[in-house]
């Protein structure tokens, strides 16, 4: 996929998916605006700066943070350049079940992972013309009913804020999509319990995990001009994991049970 010559914002870009991604848009020809939490460029990116400086900027913005988002909003119009590309990637888990749920806590991860997408579209869509194209990340979570229930509801929420944004900028011919990811190797998975990634894995029909750059190529694509037509769509990356509506595990006991 070829990006030469559009402008890409990407929250959380310093790690997993969102740095998978980076390094695809780059890759691509692209010119990346990358944000993360970090006051200074995060070492991660020290090679890609050094390689792409040209297209690769970096830019501090807490996804949850008006005023961060503000910032690259005035980073952008004193650069006096078009976006042509959002990808709301950042996001944090909590795994608070309810009945356990704090307030803060709440609030925290709604604020991050779906009031930020919000803001991050309301910041750069006064610098999007015709073309250009939206991508949040959603999660499986936001296609079935997991127990953790701030992250849940907040990727619910998400959908429901990408189809607003498709039929809201649909005249503009701004295109907005969500991508579904299923259990993906990052560090942010990496803390979830032995338990949590066996049931995953055993109610995955492809019965393995996904790589960041599996993700990354499906946002890619829609970021791309090969989806010119492409709004509204919400796409699982998850090895049919949403699809079994987990029947798998009933599908695989009565099999092995005529064994």
């Amino acid at each position: 996929m070829q990006f030469a010559g559009k402008n890409i914002v990407l929250t959380g870009a310093a790690g997993g998916q969102g740095l998978a991604e980076t390094e695809l848009f780059l890759k691509g020809g692209g010119n990346v605006i990358a944000t993360d939490i970090h006051e200074t460029l995060p070492e991660v990116f020290k090679e890609l700066a050094a390689k792409f400086p040209q297209h690769f900027h970096y830019v501090k913005v807490d996804a949850g943070s008006q005023s961060d988002w503000n910032n690259l909003g005035e980073w952008i119009k004193a650069k006096n350049i078009r976006i042509h590309g959002l990808v709301n990637n950042a996001g944090i888990p909590f795994r608070a079940r309810l009945g356990a749920m704090e307030v803060d806590d709440w609030n925290r991860v709604i604020g991050i992972n779906l009031t930020g997408p919000m803001m991050g579209i309301q910041t750069c869509m006064p610098f999007m013309d015709k073309g250009a194209s939206i991508v949040n990340i959603g999660s499986a979570a936001g296609l079935t009913a997991h127990y953790t229930v701030s992250y849940t509801a907040s990727k619910w929420g998400l959908r429901g804020l990408t189809h607003v944004a498709a039929m809201e900028l649909g005249e503009r011919g701004i295109r907005v999509n969500i991508v579904h990811p299923g259990y993906i190797e990052t560090s942010m998975t990496a803390s979830a319990p032995a338990a949590f990634i066996d049931a995953q894995l055993a109610l995955t029909p492809m019965e393995r995990v996904g790589q960041p750059e599996e993700v990354a190529a499906v946002v890619g694509f829609l970021i791309s001009d090969a989806s010119s037509y492409v709004s509204g769509a919400e796409i699982p990356v998850d090895g049919a994991y949403t699809s079994g509506g987990n029947v798998k595990f009933i599908s695989d006991s009565l099999r092995n049970a005529a064994k």
